[in-house]
This record gives C-alpha cells, sequence and structure tokens, in this order.
C-alpha cells in the first residue's frame, strides 16, 4: 500500500527521535483482515495514523460507520494484548513523538 503523505511525516519525525525499527501494515488478527500503519513488535505497540479528520464534512474516520469500524478494530487489537495509538495531523509534532519512542523503549 502506498505511504500518505501523513504516513511520510510521522516516519521522518521518528527517524529524527532515533526511534526503534517499526513494521508496516502490519496485520494484528489472526482471522480478520485488519492492518494496522505501523508496529512496534517490542512493545506490542500499533500506531495508526489518522488522516482526513479535519476535512470540511469530515473524512473516514470521523463518519458514523468509519468510526463504528475503527472502534471495532481497535477493541480487537486492545483484547489481542496491542497498545493502539491514534494519532491525528495536529500531533505529529517531534515533541510527540518523542515521548512515544521513549514509551517503546520502556
Amino acid at each position: 500500500m502506498a505511504q500518505s503523505r501523513l504516513e511520510s511525516q510521522f516516519l521522518l519525525l521518528w527517524r529524527v527521535a532515533g526511534g526503534p525499527p517499526l513494521e508496516r501494515e502490519v496485520r494484528f488478527h489472526t482471522s480478520r483482515k485488519w492492518r494496522a500503519d505501523f508496529a512496534h513488535l517490542g512493545s506490542r505497540t500499533l500506531i495508526e495514523v489518522e488522516g482526513g479528520v479535519f476535512l470540511a464534512g469530515g473524512g473516514r474516520h470521523n463518519r458514523g460507520s468509519g468510526y463504528a469500524k475503527d472502534a471495532e478494530k481497535y477493541l480487537e487489537a486492545a483484547l489481542a494484548g496491542w497498545r493502539v495509538l491514534r494519532l491525528t495531523e495536529r500531533q505529529l509534532e517531534i515533541g510527540t513523538i518523542e515521548r512515544i519512542v521513549e514509551m517503546c523503549r520502556r
């Protein structure tokens, strides 16, 4: 799958912050085809970069059916023992990413 502008921005900040290796497009569920944008396997952390949140009229992630599907996906990830971090465009800044890197290293 092609990398979005926001995912590219996240990865740049991750590298600047000295983040550990991440896996891309990780399937985390045994029977569903759900994928997470990024995963740090050692800390069992999934990182989702949510695009379209601030679009006029709303994007997929904040319309009823899209929001409900995301909620189901993230609940199943948590029940399977994953920590799920959802980042909006406004959270893609170095201070936030440095804190996530620190958490993954613990």
